[in-house]
């Protein structure tokens, strides 16, 4: 596999913000974005948001994200406190969930990852109590800072005992997805009972969340997992399928036992909003070292598409938000007003997840210019916080924007598109952006991460995130060496 980039225009070689607008115009994409930025507390990025009973102190998010370097046993390892005291030394008021924590041991999406219980309580209370040290000590205060735990089980993408190794639960079977992971017919679903023993599990995690001192939970239905993946169960038969309220049973019914757990705990909901049809590199265009730009998988033999949520089932390739505004129309009368809009998934289809030049080492070359995805998830986050202005929306998809980062979230605020601008990989490179942009107004732009993808072809090689090419801490790290010799064997093995 290579990192060479395609031929897209690099942010970076724009001298200014008029040339970075008037390449949005060239690909049909009228983006806001402002010329320069404001400080101080009347600026559109430091004005206080009142959501679910909360007043965050500014409109920067920190997007949950999984180190895969957890303890086997699901506590936090020296690497995961040193990421979560990273994120409070962002400045950002907004904490969304921290990373992903299962709520039960074959829930986990790697042998790695975070888990909630009795054992592990203090660990977590320790990164909470790290994470607030940070923000002190970046922003003098923890007024206005609200710190959410994203509660999760990984279905189809469960690896709780090796990396190398899937234990996929799948709420139905997919056409396509039970392809690439060599699932037979037979393989057995997640069984009604299985789903409704699950809810319980939900419930006891959040109420540990609120005992450690979580003031939200998140209740993950994105990327592919396991909530996710039901809200797609259109083929499913039973209490959890078929019908629009059957695929969100799941969801009224974690919501119901947390309140009955954990009263007065808020609640929250990251949604994949959309999804596509999944990807894969085009074999006519792929070279012995390098992938193919993506195409969709065929998909001619599935109409109608009766797999995903928020996709059209005619033309699969298109998003269809009709199921879209339900869910939001639910949320609204489950009196949950925290949405965090998202799309698609890393595992099937990243370019429309996270925008990125250069991709993951079992991955595709983009098929679109990158900023096409950034305008495609910023547009539904439009439309859907214009349709709901009651919700508060956390937007995503914005570090590949880099250099003009600041300048398109200061007018998607000020402008109404989103509530809050959520950091997801730029904070892995560069935590302190929010507190630069918010303080001085300007950027450290060596520190900025380029989407070379590092982060995510460490874990899908069995090896810790972390910024790789710009954070010492990890470019000097033994796991950096593992990696780059990752890359070559595997340019080898293609040749």
């Amino acid at each position: 596999m290579s990192d060479a980039p395609t031929a897209y225009a690099k942010l970076a070689t724009f001298p200014d913000v008029a040339a970075f607008r008037a390449y949005l115009k060239t690909l049909g994409r009228d983006l806001p974005c402002d010329t320069s930025l404001e400080t101080g507390s009347a600026a559109p990025l430091a004005q206080p948001l009142s959501a679910a009973g909360f007043t965050i102190g500014n409109r920067f998010a920190i997007q949950p994200m999984e180190g895969w370097d957890g303890n086997p046993d699901g506590t936090p390892s020296e690497k995961t406190r040193r990421r979560w005291h990273r994120f409070g030394l962002s400045g950002a008021k907004l904490i969304w969930g921290g990373e992903a924590v299962a709520v039960r041991p074959d829930g986990r999406a790697n042998p790695n990852q975070l888990m909630l219980n009795a054992h592990t309580q203090a660990g977590l209370a320790e990164l909470r109590d790290l994470l607030i040290a940070g923000h002190r000590e970046a922003m003098g205060s923890a007024e206005g800072l609200v710190i959410g735990l994203q509660l999760t089980h990984s279905g189809r993408y469960c690896r709780p005992n090796r990396k190398d190794a899937p234990e996929p639960q799948i709420a139905f079977h997919h056409p396509l997805l039970d392809r690439r992971l060599n699932l037979p017919p037979d393989f057995p679903l997640l069984s009604d009972g299985d789903l409704r023993a699950l809810v319980a599990d939900y419930a006891r995690t959040a109420r540990l969340a609120r005992d450690v001192g979580f003031d939200f939970v998140d209740i993950k239905h994105c990327h592919g997992y396991l909530a996710h993946e039901l809200l797609g169960a259109h083929t499913r038969p039973g209490d959890y399928g078929g019908s629009f309220t059957n695929r969100t049973r799941f969801l009224r019914e974690i919501v119901e036992a947390i309140r009955a757990e954990a009263p007065g705990l808020a609640m929250g909901v990251r949604l994949s909003a959309f999804d596509l049809i999944p990807f894969r590199p085009d074999p006519a265009r792929s070279t012995p070292d390098r992938p193919g730009p993506g195409i969709p998988e065929p998909f001619a033999i599935c109409l109608p598409y009766r797999y995903g949520f928020g996709v059209s089932q005619d033309n699969p390739t298109q998003y269809d938000l009709t199921e879209t505004f339900q869910f939001f129309d639910l949320l609204r009368a489950l009196g949950i007003a925290l949405v965090n809009v998202t799309a698609g998934s890393p595992y099937y289809n990243p370019h429309i997840q996270r925008p990125a030049l250069y991709p993951p080492s079992d991955g595709y070359q983009p098929p679109e210019d990158p900023l096409v995805g950034v305008a495609r998830q910023m547009q539904v986050c439009r439309e859907l916080k214009a349709r709901y202005p009651e919700m508060a929306v956390v937007g995503s998809a914005y570090t590949y924007l880099q250099e003009f980062l600041p300048y398109v979230a200061q007018a998607s605020v000020r402008e109404g598109w989103t509530d809050c601008v959520g950091l997801g990989r730029m904070v892995l490179a560069y935590p302190e952006l929010p507190h630069d942009v918010l303080v001085a107004g300007q950027i450290q732009k060596k520190r900025l991460c380029r989407t070379f993808s590092d982060c995510t072809s460490g874990p899908r090689n069995g090896l810790v995130s972390g910024c790789y090419p710009l954070d010492p801490y990890y470019k000097q790290s033994p796991e950096h060496v593992r990696l780059l010799e990752t890359k070559r064997a595997a340019r080898a093995r293609s040749r």
